[in-house]
């Protein structure tokens, strides 16, 4: 949730799908999205309009069993743009070590956008440390890659499941007047 507003439910909590990079700038790392999938119509104008992210309304599904969860995501504008899969956690809840990968890829306390002006925006996040759990997953569908270029095969190399992350956003910065 942005600060200084408060926390809302029905505002704040949904389900979500992003597709992310890994950069730096600076010094300061962070998160680069390429597209997100959000349920809340609010929540994909608000990301889109203040913070100049890719958020797209998607059709989201998440079906709980106690073995697995089947999630199913779906883009609005692009139906062709979907993600499938039935995943399951493998472990207990677990923190990361700092200075491995897991911690790497998890903690990152900034994301990074471009402005429709060309301006680089860096918006600062917190979270708490992830509480994740290995995890083990048979992806059905994943097009999301496909419109940037990209593209994967075969099954994950690692995967991790994090049940919930509170995440508080500060208002943007500009760290650069067009992007590199």
């Amino acid at each position: 949730m942005r600060r200084p507003l408060p926390d809302v439910p029905w505002i704040s909590a949904f389900p979500e799908c992003n597709l992310r990079l890994y950069v730096e700038l600076d010094g300061k790392p962070g998160v680069w999205f390429l597209s997100l999938d959000a349920t809340r119509s609010l929540a994909v104008w608000g990301a889109r309009r203040f913070f100049h992210l890719p958020y797209f309304k998607a059709a989201i599904s998440l079906r709980r069993t106690d073995a697995e969860i089947r999630y199913q995501a779906r883009r609005l504008e692009a139906p062709d743009a979907e993600f499938r899969a039935c995943y399951a956690a493998c472990s207990d809840v677990y923190e990361t070590v700092p200075g491995t990968l897991e911690s790497w890829l998890t903690e990152r306390y900034c994301l990074y956008a471009q402005a429709p002006d060309g301006r680089l925006l860096r918006t600062e996040v917190h979270h708490h440390p992830w509480p994740i759990q290995r995890a083990e997953a048979e992806i059905e569908s994943n097009t999301l890659l496909a419109p940037h270029g990209l593209a994967v095969e075969g099954a994950p190399a690692l995967l991790h499941f994090a049940k919930h992350i509170d995440v508080v956003i500060w208002p943007s910065e500009v760290v650069a007047t067009e992007a590199a």
